[in-house]
């Protein structure tokens, strides 16, 4: 999936990063991820119309930006349009499908179509941050499914708080078998070895294409917040949730 990202440029210079502000691209692609946990996660679950209709609202933020911002910000505008997809798929799905776990990685692949096709276009960061995102999402759906946790969620989905934590204790049990162990250990291995390799790549790339750096920032970003939620499943139940 990320060998188009960016053409391979073997003898073009090392990245030199351009700071949007005080820090740099990958921070704040890694904040974008972060993002929906907080906000978007509680806010779908109250209004997922108004969540869905910001998502348009960050698509046109993210547009304009990018058309008449000063050109240290084009960058984020690119990366606000691909961050808009994530949102809207994943308000589409948790507000009215969530208790159809099969339907979650088709939802939020909805934009697929669009994202590989836009990155051969001046839209290229905003689709590697998507593609990227919809990676993380499989790899966490796969292993969720080959553990057996997804069986139990639409169950935690429908039950109450505390119904909820004692079916996560349950998910829990899954996921401490050595089978599911094994699982859940390659899926984390494959993921950083994704880094390092969007990594590697983008220190082969052009300054101006800093798709692989955006790639790499929102797998490693994923990898640690799926830990955080399996940390939490395993020695807190009560204050996690199915994700």
């Amino acid at each position: 999936m990320f060998s188009g990202l960016i053409r391979n440029q073997a003898l073009a210079e090392p990245v030199q990063p351009i700071a949007l502000g005080r820090v740099g691209l990958p921070f704040w692609a890694s904040m974008l991820v972060v993002l929906p946990v907080f906000v978007q996660a509680p806010w779908v679950r109250e209004q997922p119309f108004s969540s869905c209709l910001f998502g348009f609202v960050l698509l046109s933020v993210g547009v304009i930006t990018h058309s008449i911002a000063p050109s240290r910000w084009k960058d984020f505008g690119a990366l606000l349009v691909g961050f808009s997809g994530s949102w809207l798929a994943g308000s589409l799905f948790w507000g009215w499908l969530a208790c159809h776990p099969v339907l979650h990685l088709p939802v939020e692949a909805f934009a697929l179509p669009l994202a590989i096709t836009g990155l051969q276009t001046r839209w290229r960061l905003g689709c590697a941050f998507y593609l990227a995102s919809l990676l993380g999402t499989a790899f966490t759906d796969l292993a969720m499914a080959l553990t057996g946790v997804m069986a139990l969620w639409p169950a935690v989905i429908a039950a109450s708080p505390t119904e909820a934590s004692v079916l996560l204790q349950d998910a829990a049990a899954f996921v401490l078998t050595p089978s599911s162990l094994l699982t859940v250990s390659a899926s984390g291995i494959i993921i950083f070895q994704l880094v390092q390799y969007c990594r590697s790549r983008s220190s082969l790339s052009m300054a101006s294409d800093r798709g692989w750096a955006v790639a790499a920032a929102v797998l490693f970003t994923t990898l640690l917040i799926d830990g955080l939620f399996l940390s939490l499943s395993l020695l807190a139940p009560e204050l996690s949730g199915l994700v």
